[in-house]
């Protein structure tokens, strides 16, 4: 669900300091919102302060959301575990990805000769 992003209701958080947001709005910029803003039906910011400040610097004007009902004790409960109960990528997780991606941008040369010959069969053959 879009929501207007004037509307959404940012009291008083948690989180003091969102840090530099210039690498997530790239991200956003790049990839487009992975995960929606969190809100209650009052349009009260509950989870994803950092995203919605993102999607601000790049000038959006609505957001996908997701609606939760909840007490301001579970308004608070869901900004804590949203913060506390996530894992970061280990060093070795982060270096698997980036050499798969890597190897993708940047196929070796029996690799490239694979992909040209696996594309003259698939176009040699769908031209029935």
């Amino acid at each position: 669900m879009q929501v207007r992003i004037d509307e959404i209701q940012v009291k008083r958080r948690i989180r003091r300091d969102l840090g530099d947001l210039t690498q997530l709005a790239d991200s956003i910029k790049v990839h487009g919102l992975m995960n929606p803003i969190v809100i209650n039906e009052k349009k009260e910011l509950i989870a994803g302060e950092r995203r919605l400040e993102s999607v601000k610097l790049l000038g959006w004007t609505t957001v996908d959301v997701r609606i939760v009902h909840t007490d301001d004790a579970g308004k608070l409960q869901m900004e804590i575990d949203e913060n506390l109960y996530r894992r970061p990528l280990t060093a070795g997780e982060i270096t698997e990805g980036l050499t798969r991606i890597d190897r993708i941008q940047n196929p070796g040369f029996f690799s490239r000769i694979l992909r040209c010959i696996a594309l003259f069969f698939r176009r040699l053959f769908s031209r029935r």
